[in-house]
Formats: C-alpha cells, structure tokens, sequence
C-alpha cells in the first residue's frame, strides 16, 4: 500500500463517503424511448412499482409508478447536490420552486430546516433512447446551520469552469483547481468558508495517459470514485473500475490510465466532526432531534405540497429553466 492510498473499497449503492459528505449515489439508467407522458415506451411488468432499484433491461424506475424518479418526500439538516450528466431531472418542491436541469446542469439545495421536493427523470425524446447519468450527493450542515432556511439554486453547466489539460478536463463544481474558482455554493452551505475546503470535481482522463491530482492545502478527507474506465495505477498499485480510493490529502498523487479513458468523481472537505445521527431523509446531532423533527413533519409537511401531483413533471416541451420561490424565472436554451 502506498503512502498517497490510506483505503481502497468496492463501490457499491450508495457508494462510501467521508465527512463531510453523508451520502453519494451514482445513478446509470439507459432508458429506452420515451411515451406521450414521459415514461417509458416499454413494458413495466415484472418490476417492483413503488420501489423498483433491480436494473432489468439496463433501468429503474426507483420509486416512479409511471415516470422514473423520487416523488415527494422530505429532507432536512443537510444539504443535496445533484450533477446530472446525461439526461434530465424535474425538480418541484414545497417552497414553490421549480426546474428542468441536465446535460451537465447541477442544482444545489439546502434543505435547512426542513423542506419537501421530488425528483422525477422525464423521458423527453421519443424517437431515441434517454440515457441518464446522474450523482447525487448529500453534504452534512454543522449544528449553527441546520435549521436556516432552506435554499435552492442551480449551478447552469455553461456558467461551471472545466479546466482543460493535454490529457484530462476537470469539472470544478465546488472549491476551486489551480486558481479557477467553482461557482458561488449555496450561502449556508459548510462549502462557503474556503478554509473548509470542500471540492467536487468531476475529471475525465484520456486513455493510455497519465495525469497529477494536485493536492490539498489543509488536512481533509479526500476520496476518489473510479466509475467509468479499464485499469488505473496509483504508485504501483493497480485499481479497477467501480472502487473508490481514499487518498492522503497532502501528496500529489499520479494516476496512471490504462486502454480505456477513466472518470472520477472526487469529494473532499474538512470534517465538520459533529454527531450524526440519521433517521431516513432527516440528518440530526441526537435522537431527541430526530424524534423533534418527525413530530415536526407529520404537523407541518414542512410547508406542505403545493402541486398536484407527487410525481411533478413539468410540460413536455418545456426547457432547461429553474422557478425560484420568489417567483423569478429563468430560462435556458
């Protein structure tokens, strides 16, 4: 085991994270066509409707009926960051805000004191399959912050820097990458006091070449996700696709690339090194405000639902665009 590696592990669903990261889940469905309403133009006979996660012909429907994706459901005392590569996702929630992303679009929500959204995979074209590719990642607010109010912006790909190499490009959704600085994370966010070090960056490496994760300035966990590729060499140690590797923050690491181009994702941060205590989609620091906060949602649906559906998709032909609670709009093309 080299000095740069501390762990290597399998990957599985959810994958493994550090604090300050509670939760990343990698989501690869390649749907078949689409239907007038969305769904899939194919049989959904033999699947588990309601809690589908079984990947028969290459999909799931997770806990769509008819549409695939998360209908309604609360979360609160953490944050989600949701990077949606290939395909689309319709967010609605109870704040009133709204939107289609994708196609390298990320949305940034806190969910703060407690909040309602559902997450819905519309299947848009009808005449060719609907890839989707898809992370979702839960990042943990400190005690000061769990209960300020819930936020929800999107981070559009053409305003997300990717720095570009002979050999690799480097999507830099949090922190910053030799100088260049990620967009502004949301205001409460654990990401906001640089000090902290939070960095999400999704690195793409050609095949057959070699590229230098630089490293960090400060003691943090840093763990790097192999999701896509052949074999990769760290310091003599050979990696397979599918693992994740936690790293020593204070090195340069080499990664060496095999046949095949490689993709990463990597989370780093400073641990807010605070109780977890977790219920479901509620993230505490004790068992008291776990049982406070399930009494605060049966009383309150925490805003409640305002759409009509708890499966909200917006209009076939509707765009990438993002709604705010405040009623402004924003539409892209």
């Amino acid at each position: 085991m080299s000095n740069a590696i501390l762990q290597v592990f399998e990957l599985g669903f959810p994958w493994q994270t550090q604090d300050p990261f509670l939760f990343c889940a990698y989501h690869l469905d390649h749907y078949p066509k689409g239907n007038e309403n969305m769904g899939p133009a194919a049989s959904l006979e033999g699947r588990n409707l309601g809690n589908d996660f079984v990947i028969k012909d290459g999909w799931r429907m997770y806990h769509g009926q008819t549409i695939p994706g998360f209908p309604s459901h609360p979360h609160r005392g953490f944050e989600t960051i949701t990077i949606v590569n290939k395909g689309f996702c319709d967010h609605s929630d109870s704040l009133g805000a709204a939107g289609r992303f994708g196609e390298g679009d990320v949305q940034w929500m806190t969910a703060g004191r407690g909040v309602q959204h559902c997450e819905m995979f519309p299947l848009l074209k009808k005449e060719e399959e609907n890839p989707l590719e898809l992370f979702q990642i839960w990042l943990n607010l400190p005690k000061k912050s769990k209960f300020v109010d819930p936020h929800f912006a999107m981070l559009w790909h053409e305003d997300i820097p990717i720095i570009k190499t002979d050999t690799a490009s480097v999507k830099v959704i949090a922190g910053s990458y030799q100088g260049t600085q990620a967009p502004d994370p949301a205001p409460n966010s654990w990401a906001v006091d640089t000090e902290n070090e939070v960095a999400i960056w999704n690195i793409h490496i050609d095949a057959n070449s070699s590229y230098t994760l630089p490293r960090a300035n400060s003691e943090v966990s840093r763990t790097l996700y192999f999701y896509e590729g052949s074999e990769i060499e760290i310091e003599g140690q050979t990696i397979p696709p599918n693992y994740g590797i936690e790293l020593h923050p204070s090195e340069n690491v080499e990664i060496k690339i095999g046949g095949k181009s490689a993709h990463f994702l990597m989370l780093q941060g400073k641990p807010i090194d605070e109780p977890v205590v977790q219920h479901g989609p509620f993230v505490m620091n004790t068992q008291e405000e776990i049982r406070t906060t399930m009494k605060d949602y049966g009383l309150t649906q925490f805003g409640g639902w305002p759409w009509q559906h708890p499966d909200n998709v917006h209009e076939k032909g509707k765009g990438r665009f993002a709604k705010y609670p405040d009623g402004t709009l924003v539409e892209k093309h």
